[in-house]
């Protein structure tokens, strides 16, 4: 029997566009379950100091109607890293402009013993045109 393939990504998705989407679907090429970890607006305040423009359920709602998506879940208060210690992830991906870096996310799992869980980093989508912060500046002007 084939052992199910579970990969995780992480976001704000606020807003939700195709570039999100297009990272939806190369995670979901990684295997065979997608889980999304939406992030609590109070990490979104925290992280990058603004409130966010869609509340946290709503966001996640919106993820969860993703056809690539198989659940989608909030993160944690404060640490927003602590949902590896609990998720059974095989892979961890990434966005291209994500922080932290790959060595950090690498690290985090070592030291959870899950030395076996893959960090990907995966491509974009058109990051001219579809890149949260551009699309909040385009509608602001």
């Amino acid at each position: 029997m084939n052992k199910t393939i579970k990969v995780v990504v992480f976001g704000s998705f606020d807003p939700l566009h195709d570039g999100h989407r297009f990272l939806f679907n190369e995670a979901k090429k990684l295997g065979d379950d997608l889980t999304v970890i939406v992030a609590r607006d109070s990490s979104i305040r925290n992280i990058k100091g603004r409130e966010p423009e869609a509340g946290e359920e709503r966001r996640r709602l919106a993820v969860a109607g993703e056809s690539a998506v198989d659940r989608a879940i909030l993160g944690n208060e404060g640490d927003r890293f602590r949902i590896l210690d609990e998720l059974d992830a095989d892979v961890v991906a990434l966005g291209y402009d994500q922080e932290p870096d790959d060595a950090t996310i690498r690290d985090r799992l070592d030291r959870l013993g899950k030395r076996d869980v893959r960090v990907a980093r995966l491509g974009t989508y058109q990051p001219h045109k579809y890149k949260s912060s551009l699309l909040r500046q385009a509608r602001e002007d």
